[in-house]
């Protein structure tokens, strides 16, 4: 197995071009995992971490560009107040040694259906940018899972950041395990309210094939919100919205049986998760305040 450590990220580009089976590595939570288990064996491994530009965020017009290297830690530190639904998520990543060096482009990377921050940036609606020696492209995150570990890069392109809105309104994130720490998902739930746009933003982990949104309950949430005046009048949610908001969640998962649960019981924790942050973000919402990670 080869070693490539490229200087800069046009040497990265370079490389990745050359040899497009190379794998990209930064924290290596994921890939080391794999490679020690014998489960992958890549011709060669693409080192990130003297690319420095990776590890750099940056905030403009409302909006923050998160390099693809920038751990968890640093989330949750230095953006918790700008991307508090991120910050939730990196919160529950692994042990305090994995979030100094586990980063969203590698989830992104891995693209595991039980990655903790994918149900997050769907909720948000944030792009990945992605690059290759031919240019860069912005990709929607609702558009970036193409199946079960599978992303829309192409061979020879990298992760090179991802772009979502400084938080505008209430977000959370939420996971059962079957410990409280260290844990792979059984299933999470990602929850952002856009009252700017008057829209619901929804994330569903570990619960399908791919992190997808649940549409019809956004849809249906928005919808209820504006009918009701509840947007400008910001009262109290009924209990029937709640509940129809968690059926409807549960209802856009397709789980599975494995070792970890069975599908029936992943509906069921779906609807509670869902229930529970919507609880959560309309009584920050009510009070005006959100832009802290819990």
């Amino acid at each position: 197995m080869d070693f490539l450590r490229p200087g800069s990220w046009a040497e990265a580009l370079e490389a990745k071009a050359a040899l497009p089976d190379a794998v990209p590595i930064a924290g290596g939570t994921d890939v080391m995992v794999e490679i020690n288990f014998d489960h992958r064996r890549p011709p060669a491994l693409l080192d990130l971490n003297r690319v420095a530009e990776l590890a750099e965020w940056s905030e403009r017009d409302g909006r923050v560009r998160l390099g693809a290297g920038v751990p968890y830690a640093r989330i949750i530190a230095e953006l918790g107040d700008r991307l508090p639904g991120l910050a939730m998520a990196s919160r529950t990543v692994g042990s305090p040694q994995i979030r100094n060096r586990g980063t969203v482009g590698g989830n992104l990377g891995a693209a595991s259906p039980a990655g903790d921050s994918h149900p997050v940036l769907l909720a948000t609606d944030a792009d990945v940018e992605v690059a290759s020696t031919r240019g860069v492209r912005m990709v929607p995150a609702v558009e970036f899972y193409r199946g079960v570990k599978r992303n829309a890069l192409e061979p020879d392109e990298l992760v090179a950041a991802v772009h979502l809105d400084v938080a505008r309104g209430p977000q959370q994130f939420a996971k059962v395990g079957t410990r409280n720490a260290m844990v792979i998902a059984v299933c999470a739930f990602g929850l952002a309210l856009h009252p700017d746009r008057g829209r619901v933003g929804t994330g569903i982990g570990s619960a399908a094939p791919t992190p997808r949104r649940a549409t019809e309950a956004e849809e249906f949430l928005a919808a209820e919100l504006a009918d009701t005046g509840l947007w400008e009048s910001r009262g109290p949610l009924a209990e029937s919205v709640r509940r129809r908001f968690g059926e409807l969640v549960a209802r856009a998962a397709s789980p599975i049986d494995d070792v970890r649960a069975t599908a029936a019981y992943r509906r069921h924790a779906l609807s509670v998760l869902a229930r529970r942050t919507l609880g959560w973000v309309w009584d920050q919402y009510r009070e005006g305040g959100w832009s802290a990670c819990a």
